[in-house]
């Protein structure tokens, strides 16, 4: 790959054995951490104990998080620590229903607001964001990607109000939902995406060589 990064984030159990790969074009994170660095907090996993084997990244809020309880407050205090500790955050964020009536611009922007509830100006240009609208989870096609793209303006536009306009053009998008190597050239190059949250094609080794491939020969 000469123009693409990758970051993989497998289950915890397997971040030890692959984190000492050597690929300069590959980097390892985690699908989630705790908000806390320690503590009594049986079965969780801290952003400090990743640190200390070499994670620079962690995925957090994902739509399966949020789903099982996971709320704008908890999310913001895992970013927070996060990007405390040097991580960096892929913070996903995404609507449950794309509405006729724009409620879920709404929803957006209140996700994206509560979940960087604190987080200080000098930090958020390590911040990644995530798009991920949960309705085009797991669906034949992903949504249009003249419509991926409206949705990064309106990101951008989002944190560009919090932080300034040129944290908001220069923090990074990626796109997740129904993402494959058939239809990754067309969102990377009309979505306005600088990158992709790949979901079931990760986990087929063929298709995520192709999509690596295809996403690598965009200009």
């Amino acid at each position: 790959l000469k123009n693409t990064q990758v970051v993989l984030c497998p289950p915890y159990v397997y971040l030890p054995k692959v984190v000492s790969t050597k690929n300069s074009n590959i980097s390892f994170g985690a699908q989630n951490a705790h908000g806390e660095e320690r503590g009594s907090f049986t079965g969780e996993v801290s952003p400090v104990m990743l640190k200390e084997l070499g994670i620079k990244y962690i995925i957090l809020g994902h739509s399966e998080r949020r789903a099982i309880g996971e709320t704008d407050e908890i999310i913001a205090k895992k970013v927070n620590m996060a990007l405390e500790l040097g991580i960096h955050p892929i913070l996903c964020v995404g609507e449950k229903e794309h509405d006729t009536q724009g409620v879920y611009l709404d929803t957006l922007k209140t996700q994206i607001k509560n979940s960087l509830d604190k987080v200080p100006k000098k930090l958020i240009n390590e911040l990644i964001i995530a798009y991920e609208p949960v309705w085009a989870i797991g669906a034949k096609e992903p949504m249009t990607t003249g419509v991926i793209n409206e949705m990064v303006i309106f990101i951008k536009k989002v944190i560009s109000d919090m932080y300034g306009q040129e944290n908001g053009k220069s923090t990074p998008i990626l796109y997740g939902g129904s993402v494959s190597f058939r239809n990754a050239q067309d969102i990377i190059e009309n979505g306005g995406v600088n990158g992709l949250l790949v979901g079931r094609e990760s986990i087929n080794p063929q298709g995520f060589v192709e999509l690596l491939k295809v996403v690598d020969s965009v200009k």
